[in-house]
């Protein structure tokens, strides 16, 4: 009978073993997927950034073959553009500093 309550405890201790095990393999889990989605949005942040960097380009240079025609509606519209983003990140910077 003792044997049989050894037998049951030896038991009990390893499936409390494997339990710590399951408990420490979900965690690792759970890190790792939770790693590969910040890879992602940090990868989709970083495409975004690149295509907005390449439309704002093309806008510029745009807007220069326009001024550098001469026209006169085109530059102030070039001037205008300007001073607003000047103007927006004025108040940009106030807001958080």
């Amino acid at each position: 009978m003792s044997e049989a309550y050894e037998r049951e405890r030896q038991n009990n201790a390893r499936l409390a073993e494997l339990g710590s095990k399951v408990s420490a393999l979900r965690g690792v889990t759970i890190d790792i997927y939770d790693d590969a989605r910040d890879h992602r949005v940090i990868d989709s942040t970083s495409d975004t950034f690149s295509s907005m960097t390449t439309s704002l380009k093309g806008s510029a240079s745009r807007l220069g073959r326009m001024a550098a025609a001469g026209n006169k509606v085109a530059i102030l519209k070039l001037s205008g553009i300007l001073v607003g983003i000047v103007l927006v990140l004025y108040y940009a910077w106030r807001l958080f500093f």
